[in-house]
């Protein structure tokens, strides 16, 4: 009787063939570590100057801020009490904190929709072929260059009850001089000069403009469709990224205004009891909680309740856009739902 001894069979026709058993990781070299290291060093050095600028005059200022609304400072004694949330309480149950919210409330909602319909209506005409067309770019857009604080000292000249140019106006006209920067005046002089400075929107929603296709404006004429319908279908969707972020940004600006301090004040100004009450903002308030009542605690407060109204308010445009704000590179979508396209919700 023989014993066979089996020295393997060989591997069947449909089975995988074995694969190699992988080699060890390949190192880094030298060279790689050289190269990583030198774009970490390029980040920090571009990037620190903005970290540090960060750090000190924002983080910092926001943390102090913080601390001093949880305490009766009152910006001279070198000692404060803690006091919890009392300034917070105390601030959103006082009726001029709430009138003075209210006052900012209504007069962005005023400027920040007539500062985009402006510059988006000045962008269009400029956008045609005209003649002279830069000079006319050139001239509506340098107010918007001029200083916000010469600004405000100007419109303070020209509507000057005595000797302002717009009370000359109404003497050559045979009318009477008017208090313009008295109640119930002084907020449309406010309004005029949010106005005037309409420049930065214009240049904005300009180049926004100049970056649609015109084959898409060519295809939808030839197809029949009027410059209304050009404007309304194809303009302004593509145009809305561009408008939702001067929506954003107007918002922002608009509830910390602080100009009319500069152009309300009568000739012979005694703080910010010269404001009239119709241009007292929120900001005005935190001004003299500030510097004339010398409650540093307290003004803290009140300007990390706007801070979070601000993000609050930012936030509810954010999720107010979906759908309305069209991108020509549509944001990453979870999976399931479709992409948003111009022209149709499917």
């Amino acid at each position: 009787m023989s014993i066979r001894q089996d020295t393997g069979a060989p591997a069947s026709a449909g089975a995988p063939a074995a694969e190699p058993a992988p080699g060890p990781p390949p190192l880094r070299t030298h060279r790689t570590r050289t190269v990583r290291t030198r774009r970490s060093l390029a980040f920090y050095v571009f990037a620190g100057p903005w970290l540090l600028g960060f750090l000190g005059l924002t983080a910092y200022p926001l943390g102090y801020a913080l601390w001093l609304s949880l305490t009766d400072s009152d910006g001279l004694s070198p000692h404060a009490h803690f006091v919890g949330l009392a300034n917070y309480t105390e601030a959103l149950t006082d009726t001029d904190v709430l009138a003075s919210l209210t006052r900012t409330g209504v007069f962005t909602l005023i400027t920040v929709p007539l500062t985009i319909v402006a510059g988006l209506l000045m962008a269009v005409l400029l956008n045609q072929p005209i003649r002279a067309r830069g000079l006319f770019r050139t001239l509506l857009y340098l107010p918007a260059v001029v200083p916000p604080v010469g600004a405000a000292l100007t419109f303070k000249l020209i509507f000057d009850r005595d000797s302002g140019a717009a009370n000359g106006l109404l003497d050559v006209l045979g009318k009477n001089g008017v208090a313009w920067l008295s109640d119930p005046y002084a907020r449309w002089v406010l309004i005029i000069l949010t106005l005037w400075a309409v420049g930065n929107v214009m240049i904005i929603s300009l180049a926004g403009l100049q970056d649609i296709p015109r084959e898409l404006l060519e295809a939808a004429r030839i197809d029949g469709a009027n410059a209304w319908q050009c404007f309304t279908r194809i303009t302004v969707p593509l145009l809305s990224p561009v408008l939702f972020f001067q929506v954003v940004t107007g918002i922002i600006a608009a509830l910390q205004s602080f100009m009319p301090l500069l152009i309300a004040l009568d000739p012979t100004p005694k703080g910010v009891t010269a404001v009239p009450e119709s241009n007292y903002f929120y900001m005005i308030n935190v001004f003299a909680q500030y510097f004339s009542n010398g409650r540093y605690g307290y003004a803290s407060a009140l300007l990390w309740i706007l801070f979070l109204c601000i993000l609050a308010i930012t936030f509810l445009v954010f999720r107010l856009s979906r759908g309305v704000v069209f991108y020509s590179t549509a944001p990453e979508t979870p999976a399931g739902s479709k992409p948003r396209t111009i022209g149709g919700g499917r």
